[in-house]
């Protein structure tokens, strides 16, 4: 199963999902630094370091972060989905189909 890092606008119930289906997810609150306004570059180097695949719903900053050629060990980017369950499914149904998601990012989407 994955590491994640999850942003701090990431829903914690994705979060409780995730953990169910065997992923290990570390949560930007869990490290003390929610509310700290931490910079993305910094939110991404931190997953990186722990190789963590960063999960987010800041898509715009994040793609481009990636695009920019920054280290990382996985970026998710998710539209948002009021349906957290299914959220967190979608999600680990795409790390899963990779065999490593080292400088990967994967865009998932809101079910039609």
């Amino acid at each position: 199963m994955a590491a994640f890092y999850a942003n701090e606008n990431f829903p914690r119930p994705s979060v409780e999902t995730l953990r169910s289906l065997g992923h290990d997810v570390l949560t930007i609150q869990e490290t003390g630094r929610a509310g700290a306004a931490v910079p993305d570059e910094e939110v991404l180097a931190f997953a990186a370091a722990e190789g963590r695949i960063l999960l987010t719903l800041n898509r715009k900053h994040f793609i481009r972060l990636h695009e920019r050629g920054s280290s990382h060990a996985g970026i998710v980017v998710c539209t948002f989905d009021a349906d957290f369950t299914a959220l967190a499914r979608r999600i680990h149904e795409s790390v899963s189909a990779q065999t490593d998601c080292g400088g990967l990012l994967l865009r998932v989407n809101r079910s039609a």
